[in-house]
């Protein structure tokens, strides 16, 4: 039978490594070298804070609320009569897609971009506009010369 002297611990505890006391890490003990910020309560002070507490705050959206917050707001790509005029002939129908296959207007994120049609110059063919937004006098322009918008 063994003795109460026999008796060993299963595990031995590990005590955390006590720095800046002599022995194993030496003089700075990883505190570096002099200065303003080796001392552990001592720091700089951030200046960048007081720079932004002299900031007045941010308030409402400015005078053009409508470009910096509305993101759901999709930009028209805008296309004129007399380039219509120069590109379709008479009879042919005038669609986004038609638009962007004869190099009118470039896609927008590899889609047909939103087309609005306006009323600058003159249009003497017959054309069909379809799937596009349109002024009120190119509407007009368009229907005297004999086209059709849908």
């Amino acid at each position: 039978m063994a003795g109460l002297h026999t008796l060993t611990k299963s595990k031995t505890q590990k005590t955390k490594t006590r720095i800046g006391r002599g022995g194993k890490r030496g003089k700075t003990s990883g505190h570096g070298h002099k200065g303003q910020r080796q001392h552990g309560r001592h720091g700089v002070r951030p200046e960048l804070r007081d720079m932004i507490k002299k900031l007045p705050k941010l308030r409402g959206y400015g005078n053009n609320r409508s470009k910096t917050v509305n993101d759901s707001r999709v930009p028209y790509t805008v296309v004129n009569l007399d380039t219509i005029n120069e590109v379709f002939k008479s009879g042919e129908k005038v669609t986004p897609s038609e638009l962007v296959a004869r190099k009118v207007v470039s896609t927008r994120a590899g889609k047909n971009p939103k087309i609005k049609v306006l009323s600058r110059g003159e249009i003497k063919k017959k054309v069909s506009i379809s799937g596009c937004a349109i002024s009120k006098t190119a509407k007009e322009a368009v229907e005297s010369a004999g086209g059709s918008v849908e």
